[in-house]
């Protein structure tokens, strides 16, 4: 009986799964169409899935009219930039907070709560001003500094999670080796924290590389701005969008984020069994 009750659950739950993934695809599939498709196809009243002539006509014109290239650079620059920092700063305040129980780790995660409920146009101004006391407006260098900013609660909030799963009997063992607390997070911890790490390392890097508000108000240069900016001037001067051109660059510009999170998860998967093994 439990059988039969089973099975149609289970094909429930893999229905409602698929429905998702197609929700989720949808765009992005529309979006490969679209950016494969003639001047003529994308103004028809009866689009279709399938361009009927697929042309490259559209990147070529998106390279010719923006500076992709460019602007890819400086978002990799600072997408990896921001996500290495924020690793490297969130790893040991979240084996403090993990291992620490007290006023101080509970005031450290309301703060995590706390500041991912302020808006991006609260804070816009006040941090305008101090980047522009600091002379780091219209710099790769503050926008960095910024997504580090804003990336690092969730990152410890991840980490924090990853750290309370390792078990606390290792690292007694390491101490009873006469391991101080900082060799013990390095030599036994970190290692096993592989899978968190990458894994916020991802969540940081995809933030920065998207992210269109702060990189929109604090780069003024044209051969600073990021690859999300450079996407707007597809946009005439009365907002109508040059729709072939926007589509192939935007298309490419989700290129990244994709190739990098399909490299990673294998090793993500990996170090996780490997440190299940471990353990």
């Amino acid at each position: 009986m439990s059988l039969r009750t089973s099975r149609p659950a289970r094909a429930g739950q893999y229905l409602a799964l698929l429905c998702y993934l197609v929700f989720l695809a949808f765009p992005f599939l529309w979006l490969i169409s679209t950016a494969f498709k003639p001047a003529p196809e994308l103004g028809s009243l009866h689009p279709t899935w399938i361009p009927d002539s697929p042309t490259l006509e559209n990147f070529r014109q998106a390279f010719d009219e923006q500076p992709l290239l460019r602007a890819a650079g400086n978002s990799l620059t600072v997408a990896l930039s921001a996500a290495l920092i924020a690793v490297v700063i969130a790893t040991p305040m979240a084996y403090v907070m993990a291992r620490q129980r007290g006023r101080l780790a509970t005031a450290a995660t309301g703060w995590v709560v706390v500041s991912q409920a302020f808006p991006f146009v609260l804070v816009i101004i006040p941090l305008f001003l101090v980047l522009k006391n600091l002379h780091l407006i219209n710099s790769l260098s503050g926008l960095i500094m910024v997504y580090v900013v804003w990336s690092l609660p969730f990152a410890l909030w991840m980490l924090v999670g990853y750290v309370r799963a390792v078990p606390a009997e290792l690292e007694e063992a390491a101490a009873v080796d006469g391991a101080g607390r900082l060799r013990t997070l390095v030599s036994v911890t970190a290692p096993l924290l592989a899978p968190g790490i990458v894994a916020t390392a991802m969540f940081a890097f995809v933030t920065a590389w998207n992210e269109f508000f702060f990189a929109l108000v604090l780069l003024k240069s044209p051969e600073k701005q990021t690859l999300p900016v450079i996407l707007t001037h597809f946009l005439g001067a009365e907002g109508v969008a040059d729709l072939g051109p926007l589509a192939a660059a935007a298309f490419l510009a989700t290129i990244p984020s994709l190739a990098i999170f399909a490299i990673i998860q294998r090793r993500i998967t990996g170090g996780m069994l490997a440190g299940a093994v471990k353990t």
